[in-house]
């Protein structure tokens, strides 16, 4: 019966096109711009909503707002509105059934093609689909079909291409790295390569959609690109035969000492779980038996891979997420289906307001059933689960099916009523951490109060409160810093030096990472060069300031002050020297060592760990602790 429900009325949508078509009773449409793709369109992404969404969605506001963004962007400035299918103070129109809303718009779809010929249909189309789905939640939304390719792919976990991370500098295509394992690193391409011809044409001045278009491309097939090497005169020629590129998800997996493991995981895609075994065995044939797993700035993914992640720390049986939806095909409870590889190792978790969904659910677990430790920010709030829908031209919308809740039953989805864009910039309105997550639970209504397994407090409602709340570093210091990373001070800095002294430095230190990230430090004249760089690109060194201030595109800064903080641009190009030699999972070790206060706060919380897994025991002697405590603020 269901099915029928979703066959039928796309037949009977065709059926009524193709008759308009034959029988001439609107002769005048235009057939360049596909109007039986474009309403077909149309009918299947509110058909998607309707069938699918997690909530009871209002028709008639869905289809008024998506007429008054199709009229927003229509660009005949004479076309006539008013009294007309396009006027948007719809007086008289109530609409009621899909079927309401399909006629509706067709009436005010043929009138703009048959009064403005050279109206694109086809985007006014997509803006009428995106005015429907801006009065829904802020994650269902409406994908192009270029977007939709890349989001797949990204997703999947590989793509098809050379395999080169790159940067266009000054006009000019520069690999940062060659992907391990990926056809350019077979062959010899290494980072500051600068490729200037593709297939014997100039690749100077290309964007990044220009480079991508040339670089991608099926396996198997070759492409012929030109680079100019540093310290070499003459171009190099290379063909490249396209292959299987990995996305990793996980960006870095090292030991932090002799007994911790650290895994920094960027997003769930369709190999998260793998990538995760893989590096939890390396760590612990490396003697991890404990693990800190950093989710900060992961903004979600699968929910599949989230629960396969969550229940590698619980034993079968536990309860790890469900969901709810007025559709019953979209509820479901979901347990660990094994005992996990890892139930019994100590394990803390780092997140921020930029770890959302699938991150959410993952830290959720965790802090309901005291399994582990949750340090850092509140997370960004996302309790949402999505779906996505092909449509007819090969885009795609995202639609909200179910709300998810975590296992005391916390839903820690924030509000969306401000709309899309208040929506996703509230969390930079979270100036201070600790501020944040007091002034949230101060505010929270008894209803989001929840209990973890051993009777901690934890709520829903916005996110997840963190056990242990480390702020952010607000110094003036951060000034330059992030004036440098602007500027793209310390990458150009750092490419230049390899220009000049690469083959030197890759003799002496390419061999051994770890003798690097402990032993490596710039000399004095380094840092004079990167001190000039600044100033050449806008930092200006002042007897008439006492702290850093920025006015226009001048950062000025009181004298001595480059001095005070030369060690945080030191570590920064330390960091970008070690990506652009070994690749981007050498950067973050560097990183932790230099800037991570979070992850420095946590390594000292593991007798916190230990006392956790004393309550969920039910070790009734076990020291309470509360979100806010006072080891918190340590």
């Amino acid at each position: 019966m269901h099915l029928k429900k979703i066959l039928y009325p796309n037949i009977l949508i065709l059926l009524l096109l193709a008759a308009l078509r034959f029988t001439g009773v609107d002769p005048v449409i235009q057939s360049e711009n596909n109007d039986t793709e474009n309403l077909t369109k149309y009918h299947q992404a509110q058909r998607s909503i309707i069938t699918n969404y997690f909530s009871e969605p209002d028709i008639d506001q869905m289809y008024k707002t998506s007429i008054k963004y199709m009229v927003k962007a229509i660009k005949d400035s004479t076309l006539e509105i008013t009294d007309s299918p396009i006027d948007t103070t719809f007086s008289g129109v109530n609409i009621e059934s899909i079927r309401d809303s399909f006629r509706n718009f067709e009436r005010a779809y043929l009138y703009v093609a048959n009064n403005s010929a050279d109206e694109d249909m086809g985007k006014l189309t997509e803006a009428a689909i995106r005015g429907m789905f801006s009065t829904l939640d802020p994650h269902s939304v409406y994908i192009e079909a270029e977007d939709n390719e890349q989001i797949q792919a990204e997703f999947a976990g590989k793509f098809q291409g050379i395999g080169v991370q790159f940067q266009i500098i000054q006009d000019t295509i520069t690999v940062i790295t060659a992907i391990s394992g990926g056809p350019s690193e077979q062959l010899g391409i290494r980072s500051g390569d600068r490729i200037i011809e593709i297939e014997d044409s100039s690749a100077v001045g290309f964007t990044n959609e220009m480079v991508l278009r040339r670089l991608r491309g099926e396996k198997g097939t070759k492409v012929g690109v030109t680079v100019k090497r540093p310290n070499v005169r003459e171009p190099i020629n290379f063909t490249i035969t396209r292959d299987d590129i990995p996305l990793y998800t996980v960006d870095t997996s090292y030991m932090l000492d002799e007994r911790t493991g650290y895994i920094k995981i960027n997003r769930f895609a369709a190999t998260t779980h793998d990538e995760f075994m893989q590096a939890t065995r390396e760590l612990r044939n490396e003697g991890m038996d404990r693990l800190v797993l950093d989710l900060r700035g992961n903004p979600g993914g699968y929910l599949s891979q989230a629960i396969a992640i969550a229940e590698e720390f619980f034993p079968r049986g536990t309860e790890l997420v469900s969901t709810k939806s007025k559709h019953k095909r979209f509820d479901g409870e979901y347990f660990s289906r094994k005992d996990g590889a890892y139930i019994e190792k100590p394990v803390i978790v780092l997140v921020d307001e930029g770890a959302a969904s699938a991150s959410e659910i993952v830290s959720g677990a965790i802090q309901d059933h005291d399994r582990g430790l949750i340090v850092g920010k509140r997370t960004f709030g996302k309790g949402l689960v999505q779906q996505q829908y092909e449509l007819v031209d090969k885009s795609s919308v995202r639609v909200t099916i179910s709300r998810y809740y975590t296992p005391s039953g916390r839903l820690i989805q924030k509000p969306f009523v401000e709309g899309g864009e208040e929506y996703a910039y509230e969390i930079y309105r979270r100036e201070d951490a600790m501020d944040d997550a007091s002034e949230f639970i101060n505010h929270i209504p008894d209803s989001l109060k929840y209990q973890t397994d051993g009777g901690r407090t934890v709520y829903g409602g916005g996110g997840i409160v963190p056990d242990y709340i480390v702020p952010a570093d607000t110094s003036t210091s951060a000034y330059v810093f992030n004036f440098a990373i602007r500027e793209q001070a310390s990458f150009d800095y750092v490419r230049n030096f390899l220009d000049e002294n690469g083959d030197a430095f890759r003799a002496e230190w390419e061999s051994d990472f770890e003798n690097y990230r402990e032993n490596f430090e710039w000399d004095d004249t380094n840092v004079e060069g990167l001190r000039s760089l600044l100033v050449e690109r806008g930092m200006f060194i002042s007897d008439t300031v006492k702290t850093p201030d920025f006015r226009n595109d001048t950062l000025f800064v009181p004298q001595g002050h480059f001095e005070d903080i030369s060690w945080l641009l030191e570590g920064r190009m330390k960091a970008e020297l070690a990506r652009q030699v070994w690749g981007m999972e050498y950067f973050y070790p560097i990183v932790n060592d230099v800037f991570d206060n979070t992850l420095k706060k946590a390594m000292t919380l593991w007798d916190a760990v230990a006392r956790l897994e004393e309550l969920a025991s039910g070790d009734s002697k076990a020291s309470a602790i509360g979100n806010l405590s006072g080891d918190n603020n340590e």
